[in-house]
């Protein structure tokens, strides 16, 4: 009832919009899965054309990190990003929605015996993470592995941060505001396992400029904080979704030595190389609608200028 209380506060109209998005998100959700995968890319061929600003990003994005790469295939890797991200609206719906064992028919695990290993410690774990079109699904099936609590970004819109965080909380045992650093420390040291992916710089302060793709970048250097605060050891998680509608995989990496290193900047080139690897695996299903090389100083010129 408390929770049917508070959602109330949302009846307004200027929340109708929201509410419509939802409710067609969770019958979408029960759909075929090949059906999904089908609307989704099909969203995506219509999202492309009219994202103007966004597709412009995803190129520019796309050139610097592959700058021997044709125009026609740049192009062309936009669009598919584009279908990914058709694809991962469907897909979070179906993280929210659906249930386990569903989920459990379109999901390969490996390294489990990693994070076995680093809880075996007492220390908790950080789940090193990468902002990839199929984020919400690899948290998920995360969650479906263990105990897991997530750090998270708070949504501009109260209506879907309040949805998105009762969806996170349904499966996973925690959802931690991602400024809240002292709350993933607390449950590091209670031995959680904690979802969290910090390549999405938001400002200044515990950041370096490391190459990424050899571009400058800015990138974010908390979780060696992080990791020397609480002493848990750090594990790369990354995901992907699999061709011809077989699903997804979960990769948990061992847990990388030596880190932190004692040189935050260059524990910050070392996590970008790991994104590398694996954007380099799955291109369209990278992030590059983000702009990853903004607020670098007046060093450097804004690659995003018109």
């Amino acid at each position: 009832m408390s929770q049917q209380t508070s959602l109330l506060k949302f009846a307004g109209p200027r929340y109708w919009p929201v509410w419509l998005g939802l409710g067609l998100a969770r019958l979408g959700s029960m759909l075929p899965y090949r059906l999904q995968l089908a609307i989704g890319t099909g969203l995506g061929r219509l999202m492309y054309p009219l994202a103007g600003k966004r597709a412009r990003i995803a190129k520019r994005n796309i050139e610097l990190c592959f700058p021997d790469m044709p125009p026609d295939e740049v192009a062309a890797l936009a669009r598919d990003h584009f279908k990914s991200l058709g694809i991962a609206i469907l897909e979070t719906a179906m993280c929210w929605y659906a249930p386990d064992d569903r989920l459990r028919n379109f999901m390969e695990v490996e390294g489990a015996e990693h994070l076995e290993a680093a809880l075996a410690n007492g220390k908790g774990a950080i789940m090193l993470a990468a902002h990839f079109t199929t984020l919400e699904m690899g948290a998920r099936m995360l969650s479906m592995c263990t105990s897991l609590q997530v750090m998270y970004r708070r949504h501009r819109n109260p209506l879907f941060e309040e949805i998105m965080r009762r969806g996170r909380e349904q499966r996973a045992e925690k959802a931690i505001p991602r400024k809240d650093v002292r709350a993933m420390v607390r449950s590091l040291k209670n031995n959680q396992p904690v979802w969290y992916a910090p390549d999405q710089s938001l400002g200044t302060r515990f950041t370096a400029i490391v190459p990424f793709f050899s571009e400058p970048c800015v990138t974010n250097t908390a979780t060696s904080r992080i990791a020397k605060m609480s002493g848990a050891p750090v594990l790369p998680f990354f995901q992907e979704r699999l061709p011809d509608g077989r699903g997804y995989r979960i990769i948990i990496g061992e847990a990388l030595e030596n880190f932190p290193s004692g040189d935050d900047a260059a524990d910050a080139v070392r996590f970008n190389q790991l994104i590398e690897a694996n954007v380099r695996r799955v291109p369209a299903q990278y992030l590059w609608v983000h702009r990853r090389f903004k607020g670098r100083g007046e060093d450097y010129p804004d690659p995003y200028a018109a």
